[in-house]
Order: structure tokens, then C-alpha cells, then sequence
């Protein structure tokens, strides 16, 4: 299933860097692309994926989820 997250406090590409990489390392998580500009991440997910994990992965980097969709 397809996800996107809005993500607050990303300033540059390594901040979406990172982020693509945490989600990247989420069991189940594939094909992440990370939009600076709109402070967005999509990626495709299994369906046992919580958004809670997603959540955490982003949150532990220091951003702030504010909306999974």
C-alpha cells in the first residue's frame, strides 16, 4: 500500500537523506522517495506495517510527522 508522510525540519538533502534512509531500513518499506520542497515521503508498504513504526523511524532522526496518509 502506498503512504505518504508530511515531515517538519527538514532543511536540506542530507536531512531527506536520512529520512529516506531510516524508512528505507523499516521492515516491509520499499521504493521511499523523499520531497524536500514538500516535505513530503512516499514510499510503498506492507500491509503489517503500523504507522507508529514509520512514525518512530522519522521522529528518532529528530523530525516531527505531522500527518501519514
Amino acid at each position: 500500500m502506498k503512504k505518504v508522510m508530511t515531515i517538519e525540519g527538514m532543511r536540506c538533502p542530507h536531512c531527506s537523506a536520512n529520512v529516506e534512509k531510516a524508512l528505507s531500513a523499516v521492515s516491509g518499506v520499499s521504493a521511499v522517495t523523499v520531497d524536500l520542497a514538500a516535505k513530503t515521503a512516499a514510499m510503498e508498504a506492507a500491509e503489517n506495517v503500523s504507522d507508529e513504526e514509520l512514525r518512530k523511524a522519522v521522529d528518532d532522526l529528530g523530525f516531527q510527522v505531522v500527518d501519514i496518509r
